[in-house]
């Protein structure tokens, strides 16, 4: 879409990795957008963020969807191997055939149930899903192709979840996405911190207490747009002049896999959204390039971009 025929700015959405909690928290962050007049042109996702953003890209009805989650059992989307066979993988086959402890057949059909489409070709805007290949080791942006098993090879964290095969390879979580502008970018980060000891603590005596942890080392790399401000403003690395907003909610924690307490999570996000874009929202929709309070200077920390790889208009 051309802003200078349009007189509308295009705005691109990024959704972070973030597990369970991620679902809920990016849920409420897309109502807030949809609350405030705030159109997307375009979306990526990185594993809670990309079957979030499926979701939402394909034009599936986003109420209806927070409804779903409202009362989601986990067994539709998480079905680990009884523990006698994973016992026998491990113990008796020294794990032979242990490639991670659930399989992904569920997940993908819980996805594709909600999807009010099928192929990334019919969303209503261009959408992106992050997974990395096992073949090459690199990371993968899926744009093409069906939505659903791509949705999930984006969100197949390591142990927790087998590989899916898509095209004669095998991909999982990517764990980080990379940026992919337009004039402006809103940035929802809602990926687990490193905790305190106290934190750790607790942490252990919670359920599957093991992938909290492998999570929060999986995750744990901080991108260069952090800043841990509940909102901040950049401008992208790669000099296209785009805009970059980050939102980073203070969100009541949700161990994997557990829905219980996801709705308080979804609404959390979606208030904290609103709050915080309120005060900008008359710049973010005429001119965000040059009404944003966003400096001119560009991070010397910042991932090294190639100059205007995001394809300034």
């Amino acid at each position: 879409m051309d802003r200078m025929m349009t007189g509308a700015p295009r705005i691109g959405v990024v959704l972070s990795s973030g597990g369970a909690r991620g679902v809920y928290a990016h849920t409420g962050f897309l109502l807030a957008l949809e609350e405030l007049g705030i159109p997307v042109s375009a979306s990526a996702g990185c594993s809670a963020g990309a079957v979030v953003g499926g979701i939402a890209a394909s034009g599936a009805d986003l109420h209806a969807w927070s409804e779903t989650l409202a009362h989601l059992d986990p067994a539709r989307f998480w079905t680990p191997d009884p523990w006698p066979r994973l016992v026998w993988q491990l113990a008796v086959r020294r794990g032979r055939g242990f490639i991670g402890l659930s399989g992904t057949e569920a997940a993908v059909e819980f996805c594709r149930s909600q999807l009010a489409v099928p192929r990334f070709e019919a969303c209503r805007y261009p959408f992106h899903t992050l997974a990395v290949s096992l073949g090459s080791g690199r990371k993968v942006m899926f744009s093409s192709g069906e939505l659903a098993p791509r949705m999930v090879a984006s969100a197949a964290i390591p142990l927790h979840y087998r590989p899916v095969e898509i095209d004669g390879d095998w991909y999982c979580d990517g764990a980080l996405i990379d940026l992919a502008p337009t004039d402006a970018l809103i940035i929802h980060h809602v990926a687990t911190r490193f905790a305190g000891p106290e934190e750790l603590t607790r942490l252990q005596d919670r359920p599957w207490a093991f992938l909290e942890i492998l999570g929060r080392l999986l995750f744990g790399r901080r991108p260069w747009y952090l800043s841990d401000e509940p909102v901040s403003f950049h401008r992208c690395p790669c000099r296209c002049g785009a805009a970059v907003i980050v939102i980073e909610p203070k969100l009541p924690e949700l161990p994997w896999p557990i829905t219980e307490g996801g709705p308080a999570v979804q609404a959390a996000a979606r208030t904290q959204t609103e709050t915080l874009l309120q005060p900008y929202l008359a710049a973010l929709l005429s001119n965000p390039r040059q009404q944003l309070p966003v400096s001119s200077a560009f991070r010397t920390d910042a991932v090294a971009v190639p100059e205007g790889a995001c394809g300034d208009d």
